[in-house]
């Protein structure tokens, strides 16, 4: 992941900047509902937006019943997402998803799979997905993904420090994280479907990148509710905002039931204009999904025949 700003250095922790910060939910939920009936794109531009969000896609299996062959087989769809006659159709050359994430012990064949690709492993760590697990443990599973030789590594906080408001052990515990990353990328899960309140996902947002989060990402895929467009949009919000006071871009991650070609055209019309063109590009947005990269062929297969093919037509990730 190549930015082209300096990296995240997070400040001092400050709570001024959140502890009196409230969000309507009213008004979050009107304002992402515009996202999706006020805002289209059709034809050759959907096309384009869809292989855009094919670029951004965090590739991934966590299931526990993973294996080495699972893993390779991901890795040879992260290389090639896309049936080569749908490419030459579309006039492109090539593609490649933004990453591959995986459970650490799988990091090792991910990485040997995607040898001379450019594509970077992501690892979950920290006791994922509950993050229960005492930190000294938590920690030790980072450093395990990074020395097995992942480049980027989610991480989930633990939840009782936002409900209960204790911000600055959140703060900490974030810190001494980024830290045992090194020069791995941390992305933040705040497991937002279990915080309660949008008031709680900014102000977590907000700790998460005053601590140094690369990202900061919405759901393990695991919580009975997971990305949202209003938790999204709060969490935008807390993007711009920290920007405006540091001048540091920090990237977002939806993740989570997102498995339908629509759901990547709503947050890329989402980030665009909350954020700009800026954060459309894969160092500063990813999408976190396994399903959606076959329905996102599936309609590229339909834009070049006209016509909706069987599933089962497209490679599974």
């Amino acid at each position: 992941m190549a930015h082209e700003f300096p990296r995240v250095v997070g400040t001092a922790f400050t709570p001024e900047w959140f502890e009196t910060k409230r969000v309507n939910l009213s008004a979050a939920e009107r304002r992402a509902e515009q996202i999706t009936t006020r805002r289209s794109v059709k034809k050759d531009y959907q096309a384009a937006w869809l292989l855009k969000a094919i670029t951004c896609i965090d590739l991934t299996t966590l299931a526990g019943d993973d294996t080495e062959g699972r893993v390779k087989r991901l890795c040879a769809k992260a290389r090639n997402p896309v049936r080569p006659d749908l490419l030459e159709a579309l006039g492109i050359d090539g593609i490649q998803t933004g990453a591959v994430c995986v459970y650490p012990t799988m990091v090792p064949h991910a990485v040997k799979a995607l040898e001379g690709s450019g594509i970077p492993v992501a690892s979950v760590a920290t006791g994922f997905p509950a993050g229960l697990t005492p930190l000294p443990l938590r920690l030790a599973e980072i450093t395990y993904a990074v020395e097995h030789g992942a480049k980027e590594i989610d991480i989930v906080i633990t939840r009782e420090h936002v409900l209960t408001g204790n911000w600055k052990a959140l703060y900490d515990e974030i810190a001494q994280m980024r830290e045992a990353c090194g020069d791995a990328h941390l992305k933040a899960i705040l497991a937002t479907g279990d915080l309660q309140t949008l008031s709680n996902v900014y102000k977590a947002s907000m700790v998460a990148m005053q601590a140094g989060s690369d990202f900061i990402k919405t759901s393990t895929g695991k919580e009975s509710v997971n990305a949202t467009l209003p938790v999204s949009l709060t969490m935008i919000r807390a993007l711009r905002d920290f920007k405006d006071l540091t001048g540091q871009m920090v990237g977002f991650k939806p993740a989570g039931g997102l498995s339908q070609a629509k759901h990547a055209l709503a947050w890329q019309i989402l980030m665009k204009e909350e954020l700009g063109n800026r954060w459309l590009e894969n160092d500063l947005f990813r999408i976190g999904a396994s399903s959606l990269l076959g329905d996102i062929e599936r309609q590229l297969e339909h834009h070049v025949t006209g016509r909706y093919s069987a599933s089962n037509r497209h490679a599974l990730a």
